[in-house]
């Protein structure tokens, strides 16, 4: 299946590691021209600049200005943005441990990041009469879990934006779409300080116990790597996807056990 994406430019956030790392690499590998940004470079991401497809920013996107800065690093040309920045912090106190702050905090980032993304690279997609947006979601959106109460709410959020925006914005050539995924194999759940080492802080169990836990929850007893996530974007991405839009793709080992 030909997702060639030669002569595109591409802009994705939190592009430092874990899924935003694989969708630069899938992008690059496309033939984009890929704009990543994060508030770190990692080792991995810059590597990848030394093939000169990919720059890299170093920008906060937490910060209201940021989603602008990088929109405006990619020059007056945006074909495809990926809103993949966001945390999922462990709220193992419940609802009355959830400060305002906690709570302004998730939805600026795993919410707003994306609105702010967005309203910067519109206007040139509008100007081009093309475009495609892609936003990592989560099956927490419609799969809401106390653990993560607020990031939960934030990516509800997030999906109703996006489906909205897609019918604003589908009749002058732009797509929208999401991808939620189950728990994925990144620093997110694995990591240092990720879920499964908050909870096997909080339970006196092993990390890895926590992490086995939660993969058996899975019809395919394994989480999702980070590649499977960014193929599904360049899917979303490219020319094949081009009568697909304000639609929401699972991708989660068979976790969520509706249909």
């Amino acid at each position: 299946m030909d997702m060639s994406l030669n002569s595109k430019t591409a802009v994705v956030t939190g592009g430092s590691k874990g899924i935003g790392l694989a969708v630069v690499r899938a992008l690059a590998g496309a033939g984009a021209r890929v704009v990543a940004g994060a508030r770190h470079i990692s080792a991995d991401l810059d590597e990848l600049t030394k093939s000169g497809q990919v720059h890299a920013i170093t920008v906060d996107l937490a910060d209201p200005s940021g989603p602008g800065t990088l929109i405006e690093a990619a020059g007056n040309r945006v074909d495809v943005l990926v809103n993949n920045v966001g945390s999922a912090p462990a709220r193992l106190g419940g609802f009355l441990s959830i400060t305002d702050q906690d709570w302004n905090a998730t939805l600026n980032l795993d919410l707003l990041a994306a609105v702010r993304a967005c309203r910067a690279a519109l206007p040139a997609m509008l100007a081009a009469g093309t475009g495609a947006i892609v936003t990592i979601c989560s099956v927490n959106a419609r799969l809401p879990d106390p653990a993560v109460l607020d990031y939960s709410t934030a990516k509800a959020g997030l999906a109703g934006f996006c489906k909205a925006l897609s019918k604003e914005v589908g009749p002058a050539g732009i797509r929208v779409n999401t991808i939620s995924p189950g728990p994925v194999a990144t620093d997110l759940w694995l990591g240092a300080g990720g879920v499964a080492q908050t909870v096997s802080k909080a339970t006196g169990s092993q990390p890895d116990e926590v992490a086995k836990q939660a993969a058996s929850q899975m019809v395919t007893g394994r989480f999702t790597e980070p590649a499977e996530v960014a193929d599904l974007v360049l899917f979303l991405a490219s020319s094949r996807a081009s009568n697909i839009t304000g639609a929401d793709f699972t991708i989660d080992g068979g976790l969520v056990p509706t249909w």
